[in-house]
Parts: C-alpha cells; sequence; structure tokens
C-alpha cells in the first residue's frame, strides 16, 4: 500500500523520502569515515558504533529504495520471492540494530564500572566474537520466519497493509497453524526483546549506581557524556518500535501503521547520525577536522 492516491501528492512524497535516504545514507557514511580514518576512535565502542552506520544504511535500503521506485512507477506490485527477500533481509537488520544495541549497553557498563580493565575485558577477539553471536542470531530470526511464511502458498493478489513486506503481516498471513505463530512470536520476543531489554536495564542501573558514587561532579558529568547518545539511540529505537505495536493493538489502521513503521524504519536510521555527531565531542571533532583538511 502507498500513502496516499493523491497524484499531487506523489511528487512531495518522493521528495520526503528520497531526502530521508539521501541523509541517513550520508550521515552514518560519514561516522564510519571518522571512525576509520582517526586511529583515536579505533576503540571497541566506536567498533560497534560504525557497524551500527553501516547497518542502518542497509536496514533504511531494505524498504525505501523500493518505496522510491514505486512513487515514480505508480505501480506497488511485488514478486513472492521479491517479498520474502525484503522480509528476511529487513528483519536481518533490523536485529542486528537490536543485538549492536544491547553490545554498546554492555561496553559502556565495561567502560564505567571496570574502567581499568575495559582494555582487557573487550579486547578485539571479544569484541569480533560479539558481533559473530549477534550476526548468528539475526541470521536464525529472519530464517525462522522465512520458514513459516513459506507456508503460505496463496499469495497471489494479496494486499499487504503497509509500504514494505512487513514481518508481522505475513505472519498473519501465512498458512501455519495458530499454534506455531504463536511459538514463533514467543520466541522472537524473549530472544530480541526480553532479553535486550533486560541487559540494557541491567548495564545502566550499574552505569547510573556507579557515576551517583563519583565524589566530583565533573566526573559524574564526563561518565554520564559518554553513554547519552547511547541513551537517546535506545529510546529512540525501541520508543518507536513499541510504538509501532502497542498502537496496532489499540486503534490499528492501515495508514496508522504505515506513518508508525515510517518511524523506526526510516526516522530513526536518520536521526542516529545527528544523535552521535551532536552529543558525542570524538565524532564531532573528528568529522570536523575531516572538514577543515578537505577545504
Amino acid at each position: 500500500m502507498g500513502f496516499s492516491e493523491d497524484p499531487e501528492l506523489q511528487p512531495i512524497l518522493f521528495g520526503l523520502f528520497l531526502s530521508m535516504y539521501l541523509v541517513t545514507v550520508l550521515g552514518n557514511l560519514l561516522i564510519i569515515l571518522a571512525v576509520s580514518s582517526d586511529s583515536h576512535l579505533h576503540k571497541p565502542m566506536y567498533l560497534f558504533l560504525s557497524n551500527l552506520s553501516f547497518v542502518d544504511i542497509c536496514f533504511i535500503s531494505t524498504t525505501v529504495p523500493k518505496m522510491i521506485v514505486d512513487i515514480l512507477s505508480h505501480n506497488r506490485v511485488i514478486s513472492y520471492v521479491g517479498c520474502l527477500t525484503q522480509m528476511s533481509v529487513f528483519l536481518f537488520f533490523v536485529c542486528m540494530d537490536d543485538m549492536l544495541l544491547t553490545v554498546m549497553a554492555y561496553d559502556r557498563f565495561v567502560a564505567i564500572c571496570h574502567p581499568l580493565h575495559y582494555t582487557i575485558i573487550l579486547n578485539p577477539h571479544q569484541c569480533i566474537l560479539l558481533l559473530l553471536v549477534s550476526l548468528f542470531l539475526s541470521l536464525v530470526d529472519s530464517q525462522l520466519h522465512n520458514a513459516i511464511v513459506l507456508q503460505f502458498t496463496c499469495f497471489k493478489g494479496v494486499e499487504i497493509a503497509n509500504f514494505f513486506c512487513d514481518p508481522s503481516h505475513l505472519l498473519s498471513l501465512s498458512c501455519s497453524g495458530p499454534l506455531i505463530k504463536t511459538i514463533v512470536s514467543y520466541i522472537v520476543s524473549i530472544i530480541f526483546g526480553f532479553f535486550p531489554i533486560l541487559g540494557l536495564f541491567v548495564s545502566y542501573h550499574k552505569i547510573f549506581s556507579s557515576i551517583l558514587k563519583m565524589p566530583s561532579s565533573g566526573g559524574r558529568y564526563k561518565a554520564f557524556s559518554t553513554c547519552s547518545s547511547h541513551l537517546s539511540a535506545v529510546c529512540l529505537f525501541y520508543g518507536t518500535g513499541i510504538g509501532v505495536y502497542l498502537g496496532s493493538d489499540v486503534s490499528y489502521s492501515p495508514i496508522k501503521g504505515m506513518v508508525a513503521s515510517l518511524m523506526y524504519t526510516v526516522v530513526t536510521p536518520m536521526l542516529n547520525p545527528f544523535i552521535y555527531t551532536l552529543r558525542n565531542r570524538d565524532i564531532s571533532s573528528t568529522l570536523k577536522r575531516l572538514y577543515s583538511w578537505r577545504v
């Protein structure tokens, strides 16, 4: 489905989504460039941040380019294989986003609560292991959804009430029994909902406890400033994601569902670079040096 059938609104929607997509890609590429070009940023925190930026680029690229092409061509048809591919890739990257935000919370916990052992605990091997585990779990989730949706055989002529192949819509259309759907929903909710949120809560509980115990206000401010950007990104990601599903349960309508989906599939990846550049001095100073060097 599209956001509007009005022909006069199509150029506006095209310009809006194209500009949002370009801003997202450019902003996240700048973070990757800053981290890779500055040796002072070759730390676990910025390794995870650059991976998050790459995942955000891929995340938004699974939905927005297809939507832009649909607006230009006035054709919102997608093939069976194309829909399954989009759903699988979308799930993979949204789960990677989820996992990386949890890993980054653990990184901040170690840095603030165990600063003397930071480089030992989060050594290069441990960082790579955390990334590989995130990659593996994300792949398992996307393939689990695929296995269920593949049982939906009557796919021709189906209308999906969203601007992309939303996994929740496809799961509801699947021919699998309600028990299988419920089991899959619970497994995914526990692995990618309960455990990450629990990890975030425990990490930040320990972080805030350590910060409050610091004797000087300057030390407390410095410690909090190192995790404020990550906390903002977490609130944005989970806030929009939870809002989508709470809103769909309370008073669902296709246009409300699409606007809510737009918030976490497009707006969140677009705002992340602004959050990390405006609230992180190391990133912003590196970008300023890169700009002055180019000029």
